[in-house]
């Protein structure tokens, strides 16, 4: 299973070794069991996926925009952003495009989302650097690593410039960056969990201890806590602190990993099913997804060991995406991805070196739920494109000559054109290839 990628080089931290592989045999079996069920009835959560799933929803996670309000009934605090604020399981648990969330002063601007903050009356506003991915099917995603496998770097060699056709690919992460390596708790997505609640353009809290005691406050999650946990949550010690918040990020992931958020139960695993046909149009976008567009080569169609597929291969890449530059909120600062990441490692690390390369690479997303919401989603890592067809026709023509896109964030590393920029796919092509993955989307 991915998530055993690399567990030799967890290193002794808050948790024991034997609990760190204890967990990651915990998340394992979860993973296995939701792609066995496959289509079935209904999701019954584990109490480590219930205690993840109240703290994924709970808006009192968050630094409240104003201490306290007036209102008629007296002061009332203002509670702002929980995970499932960005992460919002109609829209594929990835975010909006513009929206203000329930007469709140905040919401998503162009794809970013707002963080929590406090002044709102003096002006102070704070949005997010990029687009939130979907945290659906995030779990399978392994340690960040590089590939080594020989067949595996040849079947990659032709969507590679020239000079980099026999190096070995990143693979894995958490984050469009993967600076959520899972190295450390040997989940990449029990890491990414912990990151948010502390980042201060997300839910801006001031400490870990913050977070801990504000899920103590909240009785339903003590009473499970202890029951998945075995003992109440302490904050007493440093070392408390450190073991109850990795705990924090395990009970997240469990739900993360959940068949709630991995449902595999789109149009398209019926037709794997041969419970569902497809129509002509969405049969001519497989046939062309697998075909003259290639883009299975990065978004896999079929799964491995006879699972369900998860139409991404967890890799890197550059594919010569234009800043955002649609809203006066969009970060001022260039993108580097994966390669910023690394370069912010420092010398002494032996991934270092590969910064350069890497410049602008950001992690493949899963094709699933990619449409689910698509009349209020943006796309892409930086939110730059407003429409699954504009991102398709991106795709087909960034290179032809007259099309007009603007340059890439990041001019370093960009997909040669046999991968992306000249497909030469004709506009009833691009509709029908957009009809295929609006197939991904799940039954709610």
């Amino acid at each position: 299973m991915f998530l055993r990628v690399g567990l030799v080089c967890i290193c002794a931290a808050s948790f024991s070794s034997c609990d760190k592989e204890s967990e990651l045999l915990s998340l394992e079996k979860d993973l296995a069991l939701n792609k066995a069920k496959g289509l079935s009835a209904g999701s019954s959560l584990s109490p480590k996926a219930q205690l993840g799933k109240l703290i994924f929803f709970d808006d009192n996670l968050s630094e409240s925009r104003l201490d306290a309000i007036f209102s008629e009934s007296g002061i009332v605090t203002l509670k702002v952003q929980a995970c499932a604020s960005c992460h919002v399981p109609s829209q594929g648990f990835a975010g909006f495009s513009d929206k203000d969330l329930g007469g709140i002063p905040r919401g998503f601007v162009a794809g970013f989302a707002e963080g929590a903050v406090k002044d709102v009356i003096g002006g102070r506003r704070t949005i997010g650097g990029r687009k939130a991915p979907s945290a659906a099917y995030a779990t399978f995603s392994p340690i960040l690593h590089l590939e080594t496998d020989p067949e595996k770097i040849k079947a990659k060699a032709k969507f590679k410039l020239k000079s980099k056709k026999d190096e070995p690919d990143f693979i894995g992460g958490m984050f469009w960056d993967g600076r959520a390596t899972g190295k450390r708790l040997g989940s990449p997505t029990a890491e990414q969990a912990l990151g948010p609640f502390l980042n201060p353009v997300e839910q801006n809290l001031h400490d870990a201890k913050t977070v801990l005691e504000r899920i103590k406050a909240n009785s339903e999650c003590t009473e499970l806590w202890e029951k998945v946990w075995g003992s109440p949550i302490s904050t007493a010690t440093k070392e408390d602190i450190d073991r109850n918040y990795d705990r924090v990020g395990f009970s997240i992931a469990a739900f993360e990993a959940s068949q709630e958020v991995n449902k595999f139960s789109s149009k398209f695993d019926r037709y794997l099913n041969k419970q569902e046909k497809l129509t002509s149009i969405e049969a001519d976008g497989l046939a062309l997804f697998i075909g003259k567009a290639d883009c299975n080569r990065c978004h896999n169609e079929k799964g491995e060991n006879g699972n369900p597929p998860l139409f991404t291969d967890f890799s890197y890449y550059n594919i010569g995406t234009p800043k955002n530059d649609n809203t006066e909120y969009a970060p001022s600062s260039i993108d580097y991805g994966l390669g910023g990441f690394l370069q912010k490692l420092g010398p002494s690390d032996p991934w270092y070196r590969l910064a350069g390369e890497n410049m602008g690479k950001v992690k493949t997303p899963t094709l699933r739920n990619v449409a689910k919401g698509a009349d209020n989603k943006r796309f892409m890592h930086n939110g730059a494109f407003k429409t699954l067809e504009e991102v398709v026709h991106f795709y087909n023509t960034r290179d032809e000559p007259g099309a007009g896109w603007p340059a890439p964030e990041v001019g370093e590393n960009v997909s040669e054109e046999s991968r992306v920029g000249r497909l030469r796919l004709t506009s009833k092509e691009e509709a029908a290839l957009v009809a295929f993955m609006k197939t991904l989307s799940d039954k709610d």
